[in-house]
C-alpha cells in the first residue's frame, strides 16, 4: 500500500507538471498567436471594476469624481480594444443570445458599424480630454479616424454603401457618428482631407436626407444635417427644421416625450439627450427658438426623472432596450446647458455615479469583455431582435458628461440624497403622478425604493418585434428592488395578473387602459387580449410597506386567475420560507437575505401558495414567488396586499406591519369597496 502511494503520487506530480507546461504553452499561444491571427480573448480585462483612490469628500457615497468617470470610461473601451490588433480590425464582438441579429451575413456590416458608433460615445470625450488615448497598442484617435474614412471607401472592410431604400439601422449609427464627430472635432473630423470629408459626408448625406421614422430616429436625420451644415455642406434645411418641429410634437408634459406609442427610457436617453446636445452643439446657432424649446421641455425633467432611482441611486428595471443599463442617466449632467439654477447636482451625480456602479462593479456585467445582453448577465427575455452585441454600447452615452469640463457644477458639486434624507420620510409614502402621460412614481422611505406605473397597450398578435406586448411593458408595476422576472409557461406569473384563456394557456394582463389617478389610488381597466369578455377594474394604492390591490374581475365562462407578487433572486445561500399569522390565516413569508415578500389575500383568494421557479429571473438562476389564485364564476373583488421589508440585520416583518388594513366593506352589488387603513385614512374604490 505504501508503494503505491509514492508511485501515485510521483504520477501526480509528473501531470501537475505536464499541467504547468501545457498551460504555459496555451498562455503562450493566447498572448502571440490570437492576436497575429486577427482574433481575440478578453483576457485582460477586469471583470469587476473599482473605483481607484475615491473622493469620499466630495462624493461621500459613490466616491466617484470626474476622473473616476474617465476611469469607467477608459475600462469600458479596453474590453472593446481587446478585439482591436490593427486599424482595419471592426468593432465586432461575440454573438450573445440566438434572438439577437445578425443572422446572416448581409446583417454584419450594420453590426459592425453599431460597435463603431456606440463604442465612440465613450471614446469621443475621452479623447477630447487625451487625444494621445492608446487601447492594445492602438493609438485611439487615428483608429477612429481610419474607420471613419473607411465608410466611404469601396475597399476598406469598414464600407458602408449610399442609402438604398427606406431607413435602416444605419441612418442610426451614422448619427450617432455625427454627434462624436462633433464632440471631439478637433481628433476625429478636423484632421481628415477635403477629399476624406467630402466622401463621408456624401454617404452621411444619403442617408440623413432620406425617409425617416417618426419616433426617436428623427434624431438621427437631425444630427446628421445639422452637422455637415455647421461645416459648410449644403442640406436639405427645410427637411431638417420639420423633423426637429415634428420631434418637440412628441412632447407630452413633465419631461416626457412618447416615443411612437410608449413611454419608456428613450424618452430620457433619447430626446431628453438628443434634444439638448443638438440645441447646444448646433441649435443655439441654427435653430435658436427650437433649441430653447428642447431646453425648455428638459427642464421639466428635474421635477420627477430623479425621483424613478431609488435612494441608493439604482436604476429600474423597465421598458425595452434595457441592456443600454446606465443610459438611463446621460440626461441628468445636460441639464447644465439650461441655466435656471434648480437643480440639485450632488443629488443627479450622485445618482449617475451609483447607476453606472450598479453594474460596473456586478460580476455578471461583463462577459468576453463586453457588457451582456441582459440587465445584469444575460438574460433574453429583456432582450429584442432589434439588437446586436455591439449595441449595448449605447450606454456609452452616459460618458457625455465628460464633455463638461471639472469646475462645471454636475462635477464639483458635493454628493447627496436629495430629497430622501429630509423630504421623503419613513413611515409616509409619496406618489408624484405624472398627468401628460398618466405615469406613477412611487417612493418608499421604509425600503428606499423607487416605483413606476406605466402605458402597456399592445396585443402580442400585433406586436411583431415581440417587446411592446411582453414584459418590458406589462407588469402592474416596476421597482428598483425587485427587477422582474419573465412569465414562467407554467403560470409562474409575478406583478401582474394570469388567466387561463380557451386555449388553456396562461395570459397576463397587457391591454391596460388608464382610469384615473385620484385620493392615492391608481386606477385602471384592463381586459383580456384573446378574449374581451374577461374583464379587470384594477385600483392600486401604495403603502408604506407594499401594495393594497382592489381589483374586480369579471368573466363569461368559469376561469382560473392568479395573481404574482414581486420575485426575489436567490443570493447569498438558500431562501428562508416561514409561516404568519394574520387573522385567521396563515400566511408564507419568502425572505432571500435581502428583503422580505410577504402578500395577504384579504378579500376573494382562495388559495395562497409559493414558488420556486428556474430561470425566469435576471439576477439568478432560481428564485422565489407569492402567488394566489381562484376559480371564478361571474365577478368578484379580490382584495390583496403586497408588502416587502428590507432586511437590514433586524427582525422580520412586525404584527403591525402585517396588518394596515383595519376593515374592508364590500357592498352586495360589488360596486363600491370602502377600506379603512390603520392610519384611519379611508378609501374608496367605486366599480361598474
Amino acid at each position: 500500500m505504501c508503494v503505491y502511494q509514492r508511485i501515485a503520487g510521483s504520477k501526480n506530480r509528473n501531470t501537475m507538471r505536464r499541467r504547468v507546461l501545457r498551460d504555459c504553452v496555451i498562455g503562450v499561444f493566447l498572448l502571440f498567436v490570437f492576436p497575429l491571427a486577427g482574433l481575440s480573448v478578453a483576457i485582460a480585462q477586469e471583470s469587476v471594476f473599482t473605483v481607484q483612490q475615491p473622493d469620499f469628500q466630495k462624493s461621500p457615497y459613490t466616491g466617484m469624481i470626474r476622473q473616476h468617470w474617465i476611469q469607467a470610461g477608459e475600462y469600458l473601451l479596453k474590453g472593446a480594444f481587446n478585439y482591436i490588433h490593427t486599424l482595419d480590425d471592426q468593432m465586432y464582438f461575440p454573438k450573445q443570445l440566438d434572438k439577437t441579429y445578425p443572422n446572416n451575413e448581409g446583417q454584419v456590416p450594420v453590426a459592425k458599424l453599431e460597435g463603431l458608433a456606440r463604442t465612440l460615445f465613450i471614446a469621443a470625450p475621452l479623447l477630447k480630454d487625451n487625444p494621445e488615448l492608446v487601447m492594445n497598442g492602438i493609438r485611439v484617435a487615428d483608429y477612429y479616424r481610419h474607420q471613419l474614412v473607411g465608410i466611404s471607401n469601396p475597399k476598406s472592410p469598414s464600407f458602408i454603401p449610399h442609402r438604398k431604400g427606406g431607413p435602416s439601422q444605419t441612418l442610426l449609427e451614422l448619427g450617432s457618428l455625427a454627434i462624436s464627430m462633433k464632440a471631439a472635432q478637433a481628433v476625429l473630423w478636423d484632421p481628415l482631407t477635403k477629399a476624406q470629408k467630402d466622401s463621408l459626408a456624401a454617404t452621411m448625406l444619403s442617408y440623413g436626407e432620406g425617409p425617416t421614422i417618426g419616433s426617436n430616429w428623427m434624431f438621427f436625420n437631425v444630427f446628421i444635417l445639422s452637422f455637415l451644415k455647421d461645416q459648410g455642406y449644403a442640406v436639405n434645411e427645410s427637411y431638417l427644421e420639420s423633423n426637429l418641429k415634428k420631434l418637440l410634437a412628441r412632447y407630452r408634459g413633465e419631461g416626457w416625450y412618447n416615443d411612437a406609442p410608449a413611454y419608456d427610457y428613450y424618452s430620457a436617453w433619447a430626446y431628453q439627450t438628443y434634444g439638448p446636445i443638438w440645441a447646444e452643439m448646433f441649435g443655439k446657432k441654427q435653430f435658436p427658438q427650437l433649441a430653447q424649446q428642447f431646453l425648455a421641455n428638459q427642464h421639466d425633467m428635474v421635477a420627477n426623472y430623479p425621483y424613478m432611482f431609488s435612494r441608493d441611486g439604482k436604476m429600474n428595471m423597465w421598458g425595452r432596450s434595457i441592456c443600454y443599463r446606465f443610459a438611463a442617466t446621460a440626461p441628468l449632467s445636460l441639464w447644465e446647458y439650461d441655466k435656471s439654477g434648480d437643480v440639485n447636482y450632488g443629488w443627479v451625480r450622485r445618482i449617475a455615479s451609483s447607476t453606472l456602479l450598479q453594474f460596473l462593479e456586478n460580476p455578471k456585467f461583463l462577459e468576453e469583455g463586453v457588457p451582456t445582453m441582459g440587465f445584469y448577465g444575460p438574460f433574453a427575455p429583456a432582450v429584442q431582435i432589434y439588437s446586436c452585441r455591439g449595441s449595448v454600447y449605447w450606454c456609452g452615452k452616459a460618458f457625455l458628461s465628460l464633455l463638461l469640463p471639472e469646475n462645471s457644477d454636475f462635477w464639483s458639486a458635493a454628493e447627496n440624497n436629495g430629497p430622501w434624507d429630509k423630504e421623503l420620510k419613513k413611515g409616509n409614502v409619496y406618489n408624484k403622478f405624472q398627468p401628460g402621460t398618466n405615469l406613477l412614481i412611487t417612493n418608499y422611505p421604509n425600503s428606499g425604493g423607487a416605483e413606476m406605473r406605466s402605458w402597456c397597450h399592445e396585443t402580442v398578435a400585433k406586436d411583431w418585434q415581440k417587446f411592446r406586448s411582453t414584459e418590458n411593458y406589462n407588469k402592474l408595476a416596476y421597482n428598483t428592488e425587485f427587477p422582474w422576472m419573465a412569465d414562467g409557461k407554467n403560470g409562474e406569473i409575478s406583478m401582474n395578473y394570469g388567466t387561463k384563456n380557451q386555449k388553456g394557456e396562461w395570459e397576463v394582463l397587457r391591454l391596460y387602459t388608464f382610469q384615473s389617478f385620484k385620493n392615492g389610488i391608481y386606477r385602471r381597466d384592463a381586459v383580456l387580449e384573446t378574449d374581451s369578455t374577461v374583464r379587470y377594474q384594477l385600483a392600486d394604492i401604495p403603502l408604506p410597506n407594499g401594495i393594497l390591490r382592489v381589483d374586480k374581475v369579471s368573466v363569461s365562462e368559469p376561469t382560473e386567475i392568479c395573481l404574482g407578487h414581486y420575485s426575489l433572486p436567490r443570493l447569498n445561500g438558500v431562501f428562508k420560507e416561514t409561516s404568519r399569522r394574520v387573522g385567521k390565516l396563515d400566511i408564507p413569508v419568502i425572505d432571500n437575505g435581502e428583503y422580505e415578500l410577504a402578500m395577504i389575500p384579504l378579500a376573494g383568494w382562495d388559495k395562497l401558495y409559493t414558488s420556486y421557479p428556474k430561470g425566469l429571473h435576471p439576477v439568478s438562476d432560481e428564485c422565489a414567488l407569492i402567488m394566489a389564485s381562484d376559480k371564478l364564476v361571474g365577478s368578484k373583488i379580490y382584495v390583496t396586499l403586497q408588502l416587502w421589508k428590507k432586511n437590514e440585520g433586524k427582525n422580520g416583518f412586525t404584527k403591525k406591519e402585517l396588518n394596515p388594513v383595519r376593515a374592508i366593506d364590500i357592498s352586495e352589488d360589488k360596486k363600491q369597496v370602502t377600506v379603512r387603513l390603520d392610519t384611519k385614512e379611508i378609501k374608496t374604490i367605486l366599480f361598474e
